[in-house]
């Protein structure tokens, strides 16, 4: 999966979803975007930290296809009740994620930034 079709998924969530695993998922997006931005070794640690943030919980995907199996017996109201605490979730991990990007890019220098920035454009608007 491209880089830029994950942004798009989340607004600026990017990668992936949240974590529960001990190692980091395999990205070939994350992958590149890590060989472009040829990062040093002092900032290794803002890059695990970043790239922690946005590893695949397989409980949280477990839980929500459990939980949308179950919509069919749900009344109309208690659909709408779901929908939003999905939603509300959704968002909570956007904002996680969002804050750990936002320290990350903070640690980068200016071209770093700006291949960041490229790397991680909607698909048809980077390079």
């Amino acid at each position: 999966m491209k880089l830029s079709s994950l942004l798009g998924v989340s607004i600026l969530a990017f990668i992936l979803t949240g974590s529960a695993q001990a190692q980091p998922s395999r990205s070939p997006a994350l992958d590149k975007l890590h060989n472009d931005l040829r990062l040093s070794s002092s900032q290794d640690q803002a890059w695990t930290a970043f790239q922690q943030a946005y590893n695949i919980d397989p409980q949280e995907m477990a839980n929500r296809r459990d939980a949308a199996s179950k919509m069919p017996a749900m009344t109309g109201p208690q659909r709408v009740d779901f929908a939003i605490s999905l939603a509300k979730a959704d968002l909570a991990g956007l904002e996680r994620r969002a804050d750990a990007l936002k320290k990350f890019y903070a640690a980068l220098t200016p071209d770093q930034q700006h291949v960041f920035d490229q790397d991680t454009l909607p698909s048809g608007r980077g390079r």
